[in-house]
C-alpha cells in the first residue's frame, strides 16, 4: 500500500456525485487498503474516495486512529437508510484543512453497504461515529461539511485556504 495525497478544497472531484462501485475487484481492495492507511497517518478518523482523487462510492472511517482494528469501518457504496435525531457539533476534514466548524448532524443513523469482500454490512451507529459516516457519506454527494455554513462562513474558509494553498505554491 502506498499513502496518498489528500485533495484540498478547489479540487473539481470533491464537487462531484461519486459513481457506484459495480464490481469489487482487487484495485478496489487496494484502494480501500491505501485509503486507510492514508487516513491513519494524515492522522484522520475518516477517509472517502474523492478526496484521494477517485470518484467512487468508497469510504473509511475508524475512531480509534488505527489503535484499535475492530473499530475500522470500510463501506462501499454505502446508503444512510434511517436516521433520528439532531446533534450540533464540530466537525474538521482532511480536504479542509485547519478548519473547525459546528454542523448539525443526526444523532443516530443506519448505514447500509458493502465491505471489501462483497458482504452487506448494516451499521447501527450513534454520536460521533454516526456524525463520521454522514461526514463521509456527503463526500460520495460531491458535498463538504461547509457547504451547511452560512455563504458568508464559506467564502472566508475558501479564500484563507485558496491563500495557504498560494502560499505553499511558492514555497
Amino acid at each position: 500500500m502506498a499513502l496518498m495525497e489528500i485533495l484540498t478544497l478547489g479540487e473539481k472531484v470533491l464537487k462531484k456525485k461519486a459513481v457506484t462501485v459495480e464490481e469489487i475487484t482487487e484495485d478496489i481492495k487496494l484502494l480501500a487498503a491505501s485509503m486507510v492507511e492514508t487516513m491513519h497517518s494524515a492522522p484522520g478518523i475518516g477517509l472517502a474516495a474523492p478526496q484521494v482523487g477517485q470518484s467512487i462510492r468508497l469510504i473509511t472511517v475508524d475512531l480509534s486512529v488505527g489503535r484499535n482494528p475492530d473499530e475500522l469501518v470500510v463501506l462501499i457504496n454505502p446508503e444512510i437508510v434511517d436516521s433520528e435525531g439532531e446533534v450540533l457539533d464540530v466537525e474538521g476534514c482532511l480536504s479542509v484543512p485547519g478548519v473547525n466548524e459546528k454542523v448539525l448532524r443526526p444523532v443516530r443513523v443506519v448505514v447500509k453497504g458493502l465491505d471489501p469482500e462483497g458482504r452487506e454490512k448494516i451499521i447501527n451507529a450513534s454520536d460521533y461515529m454516526a456524525r463520521a459516516l454522514c461526514h463521509e457519506i456527503d463526500h460520495l454527494e460531491g458535498k463538504l461539511f461547509i457547504d451547511y455554513l452560512s455563504p458568508l462562513k464559506r467564502k472566508l474558509i475558501k479564500s484563507k485556504i485558496r491563500k495557504e494553498k498560494e502560499k505553499g505554491a511558492q514555497a
